[in-house]
């Protein structure tokens, strides 16, 4: 049996969770990423986030003062080019707009697109500026 090879790192750039109660969130995620030994990457008095997992309440500005499905999904995009055509694809492949290609706020070369999902989730292609990786993956081997 040869061995087998995955790649990780290049699909997902964040998760978003929009939830209800953000006090019995905070204490939920953080005893669960204490034992994974992941720290708190931030927190605000509406939010808080770990590695790729983000988490609002429903008015938080981050959650775009609408809820739209159960998820935000945010994929990696190589560049804006890769973003506009994301955007274009979705569309033509029965996506609802729910944010043009276009820079965001969130920090300077922010740059993404928005669809709805047929389910009403919320995606995302994000490219986020210039930037050099330290790898494009983390390979993961198990051997036989």
């Amino acid at each position: 049996m040869e061995a087998q090879r995955l790649h990780r790192g290049r699909l997902i750039d964040h998760i978003q969770l929009v939830v209800r109660d953000l006090e019995a969130s905070r204490k939920f995620y953080t005893a669960l990423f204490e034992v994974l030994e992941l720290p708190l990457g931030g927190e605000g008095d509406d939010y808080f986030w770990v590695d790729e997992l983000f988490i609002s309440t429903a008015d938080s500005e981050a959650a775009q003062g609408k809820l739209t499905g159960r998820h935000h999904l945010a994929f990696q995009a190589r560049d804006r080019a890769m973003v506009d055509a994301w955007h274009r694809a979705g569309l033509q492949a029965g996506g609802v707009d729910n944010g043009a290609p276009g820079e965001r706020p969130y920090h300077p070369g922010y740059y993404a697109a928005f669809l709805l999902d047929p389910d009403g989730n919320n995606v995302e292609a994000v490219y986020h500026g210039e930037a050099r990786k330290s790898a494009d993956s983390v390979e993961i081997t198990f051997e036989a």
